[in-house]
């Protein structure tokens, strides 16, 4: 019998293969263990939002020296380089949340999206702070549904995350890029099984293939090319997480022909074969 794939992909934490939907820990807990202060450091696939609820301190973020003040929320988007030192005593949540899960939870070309993938340092609402406390004791507490108390709790917090950012951040100097950009991320949602090329992508939007590629660059730091193949990995990671569908099935059902080709596009932008990934994943749900 064949492993019926999950269309609707599976919640955080609701079985014991999958882990939860957050971790949330105090300042304290990790902070107080390294004398308050945690080195130059990145989360690959992982989004921190931390709060200070008192105290104060410094964080690093990519080369940058920011003052935190109590009542501070920190954005720390996946991949950014960061340190933190902290006045001893600083109280205060660090929230962590899969890439995967942000990406599931927010509007595919929302602003949302973009305000969050702004790292930095940002006044934060009083509102926040019971909500890190409802978070807190959700996921301390083994109660009935726990899972999917913890994913609505996640969505307010990312939404609370960034409306602080956009209510900081300057308008976008170029809204034409932005609206470009914005379109792109569209067509390729909506086409990604046909793995449209750039030329594809730029007919679509009316624009160049050179132009399109440069707006893209300049917006996101990436050639538009690596952008197509960093979504539709993205949903294989996805397939290899959250179904038992096997690794040739997988390519199969994302478009690919050849398995072998899905699988070195799948190590190109990974890093590892796919059936590494999962084995990988796999491995670190039984620890």
């Amino acid at each position: 019998m064949q492993p019926a794939a999950i269309h609707s992909y599976g919640l955080f934490g609701e079985t014991a293969n999958l882990p939860d939907p957050l971790h949330i820990e105090t300042i304290a807990a990790r902070s107080a263990l390294h004398d308050w202060e945690l080195a130059p450091h990145r989360h690959a696939r992982l989004h921190q939002l931390l709060l200070l609820r008192s105290g104060s301190g410094r964080l690093h973020l990519e080369g940058h020296a920011l003052p935190l003040p109590a009542m501070s929320l920190v954005n720390v988007p996946p991949g950014a380089v960061h340190a933190f030192r902290f006045e001893r005593g600083t109280q205060g949540w660090v929230a962590t949340l899969a890439d995967d899960l942000v990406e599931q939870l927010l509007p595919p070309s929302g602003e949302e999206r973009r305000a969050l993938s702004q790292g930095g340092v940002f006044s934060a609402d009083a509102a926040l702070l019971p909500l890190m406390t409802q978070i807190t004791a959700e996921f301390d507490a083994a109660a009935p549904s726990r899972a999917l108390v913890l994913q609505g709790l996640c969505t307010v917090l990312l939404a609370q995350a960034a409306r602080a950012v956009a209510q900081a951040a300057p308008p976008p100097r170029d809204a034409p890029a932005s609206a470009l950009l914005r379109r792109f991320e569209r067509l390729v949602d909506a086409r990604l099984l046909e793995h449209p090329s750039v030329a594809d992508c730029a007919r679509a939007l009316a624009v160049s293939p050179t132009h399109l590629s440069r707006v893209l660059r300049a917006a996101t730091g990436q050639p538009a090319s690596r952008l197509i193949d960093a979504r539709l990995m993205r949903e294989a990671r996805r397939q290899l997480a959250y179904t038992s569908l096997p690794v040739t099935t997988i390519g199969y059902t994302l478009g690919f022909g050849d398995p072998a080709y899905f699988s070195r596009v799948f190590r190109r932008v990974e890093g590892l074969s796919p059936r590494a990934f999962r084995e990988r994943l796999l491995r670190g749900h039984r620890r």
